[in-house]
């Protein structure tokens, strides 16, 4: 019997926070919903807020079973970097209520599986999840982004379980 597998995928930002659900099935990726949660204006702490509050609706109406995040990766600006970790914590604290499991990737790894090299451009990693997922059109940024970290990980557990089934047959 196949097993359904949710996964929320998460593109942490201060200003647009992108995501994207995806239900695996047989090792296959299906469209479910994305978009992207744009803050409001003022202090940092409301867009904060905003984040958490969506985040938290998002994993309340479509339950999935994993969040895939993309990491923090380093900025020129510590600022910008202390701010975009922020905004990843309040989505990820958005997810803890649900007992969800959290998996995080880098930006280079989550292009490299879904583009096939790690230094994609927005454009292609926007241009191949639609092109992967079967949509009719490219989804917006922050939302392909989302839906990237998402097929990332599905198709890093889809290869886990194949290693793992090969262990086992060599173990017998």
């Amino acid at each position: 019997m196949d097993q359904r597998q949710r996964i929320l995928g998460i593109d942490p930002g201060s200003r647009a926070t992108g995501f994207g659900v995806l239900d695996f099935v047989s090792g296959r990726p299906a469209y479910v919903a994305s978009g992207t949660i744009s803050s409001v204006e003022g202090d940092f702490s409301n867009r904060l807020r905003q984040i958490y509050v969506s985040v938290g609706e998002i994993v309340a109406r479509y339950r999935p079973g994993i969040v895939a995040i993309e990491s923090v990766f380093m900025h020129k600006n510590a600022g910008s970097a202390l701010k975009l970790g922020q905004a990843r914590a309040a989505a990820l604290c958005a997810s803890f209520a649900y007992d969800v499991e959290v998996f995080e990737y880098a930006p280079r790894e989550i292009k490299q599986a879904v583009v096939g090299t790690g230094s994609a451009s927005k454009e292609q990693v926007q241009h191949m999840v639609a092109s992967l997922l079967g949509l009719e059109s490219a989804p917006a940024v922050d939302a392909a982004d989302a839906l990237a970290a998402a097929l990332c990980h599905g198709h890093q557990r889809r290869t886990r379980a194949l290693l793992q089934d090969a262990l086992a047959a060599d173990i017998k």
